[in-house]
């Protein structure tokens, strides 16, 4: 892997990285094991994340327009719940972790639903993984 690539893959999130099967470890694989067995909850933003980044790599002919509809299937058929409350706390408890940890409001939203539902949080971002090891979420990457 060259060294651009290993830098896109640590700004990825784990689903891009298992969408993108040149990149996938046996580590996405056990978290993506670990979803099918007990699900995932995550912000509504997520779907419009994933699905932006699959647009990219087909623009960059990473994937063709066909794979990108394959992997977007395959998410949809996985347990991955959308939190109904995100908007709720987006003003106030996110943009609070965004300002104590430095992370963009996308990233903290994250970081506030894992902690707010006292769930483990998924990542491959390093700043993210700082900020819930600080927090003291548990961390699955």
């Amino acid at each position: 892997m060259t060294r651009g690539a290993r830098e896109r893959r640590s700004r990825y999130s784990v689903t891009l990285v298992w969408v993108h099967g040149d990149e996938r470890t046996p580590a996405i694989e056990a978290v993506f094991d670990r979803v099918a067995e007990r699900g995932a909850v995550v912000p509504s933003l997520w779907y419009l994340e994933v699905a932006n980044s699959l647009t990219v790599a087909v623009r960059h002919a990473r994937l063709s327009p066909a794979e990108r509809a394959d992997a977007l299937a395959d998410l949809a058929q996985r347990d991955i719940a959308v939190d109904d409350e995100t908007e709720q706390h987006a003003w106030k408890a996110t943009t609070q972790r965004a300002d104590l940890h430095g992370l963009s409001v996308s990233d903290a939203a994250y970081l506030e639903l894992a902690q707010r539902k006292r769930r483990p949080i998924v990542t491959l971002d390093k700043a993210l993984i700082r900020a819930a090891l600080a927090a003291g979420v548990e961390v699955l990457s």
